[in-house]
């Protein structure tokens, strides 16, 4: 079973989590980009392999955002940060 570490409530089981997508992904700023770029954003998504950024909100703990280190190919999980903390690339 995938174990998440959650920066509040500590490790905690997948299944306490919802899975939001690629933490590294880059939206259009509000009022900007055309509307084949929203779709791009919203509908278009990499598969990679390997080491990733996800978001996850801890939705049956402490409700909080969290930017999550996770290699693709193994389930290994790295280290997790709440979304709101993290350093913008």
């Amino acid at each position: 079973m995938l174990r998440i570490p959650c920066p509040n409530c500590g490790v905690r089981d997948a299944t306490e989590f919802r899975y939001a997508g690629d933490a590294s992904k880059r939206r259009p700023a509000l009022g900007t980009g055309s509307l084949d770029d929203w779709h791009d954003h919203v509908f278009l998504f990499d598969n990679p392999k390997g080491a990733h950024r996800e978001y996850w909100q801890h939705v049956l703990g402490c409700r909080q955002w969290l930017v999550l280190e996770r290699d693709t190919a193994t389930n290994a999980v790295g280290r997790a940060v709440l979304a709101r903390d993290r350093v913008r690339e």
